[in-house]
C-alpha cells in the first residue's frame, strides 16, 4: 500500500507535499511538521475542484495563499490553490495562529470609499476619469487595513489635492459582479457643502482625473453610469437620515 502522504524536495528551502484521497488531516499535519524541521517552508497545490482536499490542506495548518493559473500537471494545464506553512507561522493551536489560518480563507471583499461634496445650489461634484468614459464621485479603492473613512479622504486630497475630511456616512451601496470585476461594497461619506469656487482650487491627478465640476442630478444622470447616478441620488435623500442607508445597485 502507497503512503497517504508525499514530501518532495522543490527548491531550496521548500519542500512541497502531496496526499492520497482520504488522507486523515492528522497524517497530513505530522508530514508537515515533519518536512519543517527540514525546510523554513512546506506548500501543497491543490486542485480547485476538490474541496475534500482544500479542507485537508487548512486543518493541517497550511494558509490558503492565492491561485496558481494555467500550470501544466501530467501534460494538462490546469489551475491550482497554493497552501503553504513557514516554519516560523504560529501553529493552529494558538488563538492568533488559529486567526490567521482563517484569515487565509474566509471571504474578502472590496471596499470603495467616495464622498458626496454639493455646493449651496445642491449641486455635486463629479470627476471625469481618464479610464473609463462615465463620470463618478471622487473617491477610490480602501487599501488594506485602511480605515474607509480615511481612505476617501485621502483619495480626495491625491486626486484633486483637496483637504475635506469625511463626514458620516450615508450610504452602503452593494456593487454585484460586473464586468470583470468582483462584487464591493461602497461606502458614500458626507464631503459637506462648499463653494462653487472649491473646482479652482482643484489640482488633478493627471493619470486619472481628466476634468471635474459641479452637476445637477439631471446632469449626473446624463454623465454618470446608471447605477451610480442611482447611488448618488439615494445619498442625496439620506442627507437628513438619522442612520446610514442600504442600497444594492444604487436600489
Amino acid at each position: 500500500m502507497s503512503d497517504p502522504t508525499t514530501t518532495v524536495t522543490v527548491s531550496d528551502g521548500v519542500a512541497r507535499i502531496s496526499w492520497a484521497p482520504g488522507a486523515a488531516v492528522d497524517d497530513v499535519r505530522r508530514e508537515v511538521e515533519a518536512a519543517l524541521t527540514a525546510h523554513p517552508r512546506v506548500e501543497a497545490h491543490v486542485d480547485p475542484g476538490d474541496e475534500a482536499a482544500m479542507r485537508v490542506a487548512t486543518w493541517a495548518g497550511m494558509r490558503r495563499e492565492g491561485v496558481m493559473r494555467g500550470v501544466t500537471v501530467d501534460d494538462e494545464v490546469v489551475d491550482r490553490v497554493v497552501y503553504a506553512r513557514l516554519a516560523d507561522d504560529l501553529p493552529a493551536h494558538e488563538p492568533e495562529g488559529f486567526r490567521a489560518l482563517l484569515n487565509s480563507f474566509l471571504p474578502r471583499k472590496r471596499a470603495i470609499a467616495q464622498m458626496l461634496v454639493r455646493d449651496p445650489d445642491d449641486r455635486v461634484l463629479l470627476c471625469q476619469l481618464t479610464y473609463k468614459s462615465d463620470w463618478d464621485l471622487p473617491g477610490g479603492v480602501v487599501e488594506v487595513g485602511e480605515s474607509p473613512q480615511l481612505a476617501v479622504a485621502r483619495e480626495v486630497e491625491e486626486e484633486l489635492a483637496l483637504t475635506i475630511p469625511a463626514g458620516r456616512l450615508l450610504l452602503t451601496d452593494w456593487l454585484p459582479p460586473w464586468s470583470g470585476w468582483d462584487d464591493a461594497l461602497c461606502l458614500v461619506f458626507d464631503g459637506g457643502v462648499h463653494d462653487a469656487s472649491l473646482t479652482d482650487r482643484i489640482v488633478k491627478e493627471a493619470r486619472e482625473i481628466r476634468s471635474a465640476a459641479f452637476c445637477t442630478v439631471e446632469e449626473a444622470r446624463e454623465r454618470c453610469a446608471e447605477f451610480t447616478a442611482r447611488r448618488l441620488e439615494s445619498a442625496l435623500a439620506n442627507l437628513g437620515g438619522a442612520s446610514p442607508a442600504y442600497t444594492e445597485s444604487g436600489r
